[in-house]
């Protein structure tokens, strides 16, 4: 049995003989399901056809994306750390070269996700590093589709990974939508990383923050507000969104809070 992996989200589902009928992730109304239809791959095949593109972001920060890109394109975040590092947010692909790439300096002490559309492959990465534990907050428990023994749900408001990192738990996108904040980032000026939680826009002085990206649903005033307010607590000067070019590189707690006082302004 193999590990099926949607193409459109590429969220990975628990080992069947065949694929499920749909992909549950992609039917709720914050994702949508290809204009070609419904469509299936698995680790075995994207290892024939790609690979894991590794990228410094800064010292000590490693971008872990998919080349040529897969599903929504998404790319992760390792923070390098020779007692053992932390993975934020993962790709469908698992190749041997960014496992032992990652071993190489330190491993991991944990994986940790920020919302459901970045689940991916996450079970993969942890048996291949050894059974990492997956921090994941609980209220987004439902919409795990590979369960796994190494997944450790969080609850409350934050958690502490060791070693400078948190995660904050913000909701909006979805309810446990979670950033991470790496107090050693940016050269010791904080670094938090969003995902789409709050998204960095193609022009990166400016964010954003939607119920759905791709069907255009918008968040209210209160949770934008309630989202800026979890993370005004932390010090940062950049934000790092989920794709390779979603970067805001200084001065990034201004933008958000500019950028908020915009979206609330245009929706009101």
């Amino acid at each position: 049995m193999k590990s099926h992996i949607c193409t459109t989200c590429g969220v990975a589902y628990a080992s069947s003989e065949n694929p499920p009928d749909h992909c549950i992730i992609c039917a709720d109304e914050r994702q949508y399901v290809n204009s070609a239809g419904q469509s299936w791959t698995t680790q075995e095949e994207l290892q024939k056809t790609h690979k894991n593109d590794l990228r410094e972001q800064e010292p000590g920060l490693t971008g872990i994306g998919t080349a040529p890109g897969v599903a929504i394109g998404q790319r992760g975040l390792w923070i390098e750390d020779p007692r053992g590092g932390v993975l934020w947010d993962t790709t469908p692909l698992v190749s041997d070269e960014a496992v032992a790439a990652i071993k190489a300096k330190g491993g991991l002490r944990a994986i940790a996700i920020s919302h459901p559309h970045f689940y991916s492959n996450m079970t993969e990465w942890s048996r291949k590093l050894g059974d990492v534990p997956i921090y994941l907050h609980a209220d987004d428990r439902e919409h795990v589709m590979d369960p796994s023994p190494n997944i450790e749900f969080w609850t409350g408001e934050t958690k502490d990974l060791g070693g400078g990192v948190t995660l904050i738990r913000c909701g909006g996108h979805f309810t446990g939508s979670a950033a991470l904040h790496w107090a050693g980032g940016a050269g010791g000026k904080g670094a938090l990383f969003t995902s789409d939680t709050v998204m960095v826009v193609p022009d990166p002085r400016w964010m954003s923050f939607m119920r759905s990206y791709p069907n255009a649903i918008p968040l209210n005033a209160a949770t934008v507000r309630s989202i800026t307010g979890k993370l005004e607590p932390f010090a940062f000067d950049r934000m790092y969104g989920g794709w390779w070019d979603r970067v805001c590189v200084s001065d990034a707690k201004e933008r958000m809070r500019i950028s908020a006082e915009r979206y609330i302004a245009a929706i009101s």
